[in-house]
Parts: structure tokens; sequence; C-alpha cells
């Protein structure tokens, strides 16, 4: 008896849909549960930020009659006989929308045939539906997003050190490190030590839209030039609209947060030269979150920064403060590690670029195969040239003013060519040279 092999359903690549919110909620909330079991922490990084909450619901019905909501959410789940086998999310991660960032893929771990499982029809393993696999799923997900978003010239995402699959999935499809990134966690405790020291900040200054050069110009300085250039930040970056106000008084609203920022001023040179953001938490369910940016030329900033935030966590409840820092920041890893901050978390962030390099040499006609004769072959004139009016008439020209040019023509019609050509142009209708002839004698009468 001829055995059938089981057909497997291609899997499709949908955008999400409200039905499909709680099965997704679920899913990240598995995913993150993983990562505490591996040991990883959810710090401030995109990457990890998965879930659904309730504002999600307000921000998509605000996308029905106000578009820039909509540049703010994008995901795309991969269906399959109906069933969800996994899930990405992106975002765009500048203004222009010209660098785009994945924050997570997940896949929905398949479930392994079982002897209970098996029934009469099933009665071989080999009939079970295959299990998916991370390379597979992510692959079509990621692949789809690439051809779906046009507009995006770089991808960038963060993925932690310890998930070899994640990393296997991103170096498959393409993605190289752009530099190493380490999240520090400082305790109550040293908040409090560090808030004693009085900090030296004569021009520390709110931030306001019309700080937004200023603060654009010390984001380029603060990191290296391949890092600038995937990020393709400008100056609007720094601004924040109306409705982005709007957005994040609500959902500081709901998570009981609060943000507070400031930069630093040089007068004399008329730069920024110091920047911090701090989100604290009002009611102590999660620890604060800072952002920190300083020149590369004014390390002493770190120490005044990091005192003037401390002080500002003294007013609300006490809870720990988490702050990030790069491999291309040696100054601020030395000063936290000083302090005896705690490293949590170690991540690698990768970029891959959407624009393909071409090989030419397989190409049916390469350039390099072609010869100088071919090259030049096709400007070779197809057929013998047809004369116009304009040589025509430097023909004649030249039979006129020379009189020794030699133009072979019929005794008839050169009398019918002289003819035309007088009675058309007025100018040369003069007496001919017999008229201008003496007359002729007369003879001696008889």
């Amino acid at each position: 008896m001829t055995q059938v092999l089981p057909q497997t359903t291609p899997i499709v690549i949908r955008s999400i849909q409200y039905r499909d919110l709680e099965t997704v909620e679920r899913l990240c909330e598995a995913d993150v549960d993983r990562d505490r079991e591996h040991g990883t922490t959810n710090v401030e990084k995109p990457a990890k930020a998965l879930l659904f909450k309730p504002l999600h619901g307000l921000k998509k019905a605000l996308s029905l009659v106000w578009a820039p909501s909509q540049q703010t959410f994008g995901a795309y789940l991969a269906d399959q006989d109906n069933q969800l086998r996994g899930m990405i999310r992106i975002a765009p991660f500048n203004r222009t929308r010209s660098t785009w960032r994945v924050d997570r893929v997940a896949v929905v771990p398949s479930a392994e045939p079982t002897i209970e499982s098996l029934t009469e029809e099933t009665p071989e393993p080999s009939k079970a539906p295959p299990k998916l696999s991370l390379a597979t799923v992510g692959s079509q997900l990621l692949r789809h997003c690439f051809e779906k978003i046009w507009e995006a010239r770089t991808w960038l995402l963060e993925v932690d050190v310890n998930d070899t699959a994640l990393l296997a999935l991103y170096r498959q499809n393409g993605f190289q490190p752009l530099a190493q990134m380490t999240y520090w966690v400082l305790a109550p405790e040293q908040l409090q030590d560090i808030a004693e020291r009085e900090p030296d900040l004569p021009n520390l200054l709110p931030i306001s839209n019309a700080d937004a050069q200023l603060l654009y110009q010390l984001d380029t300085a603060a990191m290296p030039p391949l890092v600038r250039q995937v990020f393709d930040r400008h100056v609007l970056d720094f601004k924040t609209s109306l409705f982005s106000s709007l957005m994040g008084g609500v959902k500081n609203w709901f998570s009981h947060a609060e943000a507070v920022s400031g930069y630093v001023f040089e007068p004399q040179r008329k730069a920024a030269i110091g920047y911090f953001q701090i989100r604290l938490c009002r009611d102590g369910s999660q620890p604060h979150q800072a952002q920190l940016t300083v020149h590369p030329a004014y390390t002493w900033l770190y120490p005044e920064l990091m005192s003037q935030m401390a002080r500002i966590t003294q007013e609300v409840p006490p809870q720990s403060v988490e702050l990030a820092s790069s491999d291309y920041q040696p100054e601020r890893e030395e000063y936290l590690e000083r302090v005896g901050a705690s490293r949590v978390a170690h991540t690698l962030m990768m970029s891959r670029s959407v624009w393909h390099k071409l090989r030419e040499s397989k190409l049916p006609m390469a350039l390099d195969s072609l010869q100088l004769s071919e090259v030049l072959q096709g400007f070779k004139p197809a057929r013998k040239p047809v004369p116009g009016r304009i040589s025509l008439l430097r023909t004649w020209n030249q039979s006129t003013t020379d009189p020794k040019a030699d133009v072979s023509m019929p005794p008839h019609q050169a009398s019918n060519t002289d003819d035309s050509v007088r009675s058309n142009n007025p100018l040369l209708n003069l007496p001919t040279p017999a008229e201008f002839s003496d007359p002729p004698q007369e003879g001696p009468c008889c």
C-alpha cells in the first residue's frame, strides 16, 4: 500500500487584528518568562517591550481618525491553518522613517507528539504536523518586513548575547554587529549616597522644541560615524509634536510615571554638552529609567548629572534606577563601576542594510566580458545616410561659385533648374552676359 505523505499548508503572513490581541499577549508573556528563566531582565531597551497594554486600544482607535498614530505601531503574524505560529513587532526608529527597528521575533513552540496523543488515524509519528523552528518562521517574518516596508533603508535591533537562537536567526538574515550595550542598575542606597553631593551645574536649562538643534549636535558628537549613519537622526527627531505630548501624558497617567529632563549649555561655544532624562515611577511599582548623553570632551559631567538625577529621585518613593552604556562610552562605564552599579544585562546591537550588491560576474551580459570592438559596434550606422536638402543646397552653391566644379547634369535639366532658380529668387533675375555685349557694327552703305 502506497503511503501518502501529509501536505504542509504554507505559512501566511498577515497584519495583526483586534481578535489576535489576546493570543499575542499570551505569547509575549510566555516569551518574557522564558527570558527571565535564562537570567535576562527587562530593562529600558525596546527589544523586550512586547506586551500590548490597554493603551494600545486607545492608540488603535485614534489611528482611525489621525494618521500620525499609525507610524508608531506595526506587527505581523505568521498564520498556518488558522493557528498563530509566530509574530514580529517593528516600529520606525527615526522621524524620517529611513531606519526601522525590530522589537522582537517570537515563535509559538510546536507541541511534540506523545504516545498518548497518537490515535488510530495517526498510528505513525511521521504523520504528525512538522515542528516549525524559529529559523523557519522568523526568517519568513523578517523577509516579509523587508519587502513590505519599502521606505526603510536600514534595520536595527538589540538581542541578548545569551540568546543563541535569536543571534543565529538575525545573522542568517544579514544583520551585523554594530555596538555592545550594557545595562546597569543603581540601588536606592547608592542613589542616596550620590544625592548627598551638590551638583555643579550653573547652566542647567529645561528642554523645549527651540533646543532641538543643540540636542541634535550633541547627539551627533556623542556617537561614532557608523552608529550615526545607522541611526540617521535629524533635528526633527528631537522635537515633540502636540500629538506625541498628548499620548505621552496619557501613558504617564496610566502608568503613574513622570518624565523630567534637562541639558547643560556651554555659553562660550554656544552648544549643549550634556543631556539627561529620567522617567520616575511615583507609586514605586517599577524602577526608574534614565537616559544620559554627554559630549566626549566633557566627561567630567557624569558625576554632576548623576547627582542631579539622584536628587530628583529622592522626591518619589525609593526605587532603583536603570540606565544603559555602550562600548564606545568607556568613561561612563568606568564611572558606573566606581559608584558600585550592577550589570544586569548585556546585549548586542545589530543593523542590516536593505541595499544588495549584484554579482556582475554571474550576469549574462556582464560589462567586464564586453570587448572594445563590441562596444563600438553599436555606434556604427545601420544603413547609408540619405542626403537632405541642406546637403543638396551646399552642392549647388559649390557648383555655382567654383567654375572648375564638375557637376554632371543633363543640359535640359540644367536649363530647367536655372529658370526655376531665377523665377524663385528675384535677386538672381539679372540680364545675361549677352545683353551687355556691344551691338553689332553696321556695315558701309552700298
